[in-house]
């Protein structure tokens, strides 16, 4: 069981690297929708996640068309402050993909259109403009795990067992 964090031609290598982390701590697969704003190979990208490189699954796509040809529509989740459903509104399932847009502009609002059943945004105040892009991924993965109930995580710390 897992879940699914596709960014979709992602602008900042920190970022990405950040979100990396995340991915490998909980066990879901980057996707990677193409053109990156920077080269996945880079010094600031292993920088940010260099450690746990080796513990992803990334899968990458040369362009959002075909991503959305190779992706079942139906398990898709977008993330857009132009959504109208709050994130913890749906309910998420297993192998499902939450697909974020880059830092600049966000998703292309076409592609909100088309699932607009499935885009859902995370509440904020009215004058701020959005997230940091890996700590909204962070705040809807762990939303999806959740709800998943944590399958395959670690939920309790045995840091005092071992002291």
């Amino acid at each position: 069981m897992s879940i699914n964090i596709v960014l979709v031609e992602p602008e900042i290598p920190q970022n990405t690297g950040n979100i990396a982390r995340t991915c490998a701590a909980i066990g879901a697969t980057l996707h990677l929708v193409h053109p990156l704003g920077f080269d996945i190979s880079e010094k600031a990208v292993k920088r940010a996640g260099l450690d746990y490189w080796d513990k992803l699954d990334i899968i990458e796509y040369k362009n959002l068309e075909e991503f959305k040809s190779k992706v079942d529509s139906k398990n898709i989740f977008l993330l857009s402050t132009k959504s109208q459903k709050v994130y913890t509104d749906v309910k998420y399932q297993d192998n499902c993909y939450l697909v974020f847009g880059p830092e600049t502009r966000g998703l292309p609002e076409d592609y909100i259109l088309e699932n607009l059943e499935n885009a859902v945004r995370i509440p904020m105040r009215d004058n701020i403009r959005s997230l940091n892009l890996s700590n909204a991924v962070a705040i809807v993965a762990y939303e999806a795990e959740r709800q998943l109930n944590y399958t395959n995580l670690k939920e309790i710390s045995d840091y005092f067992n071992k002291i």
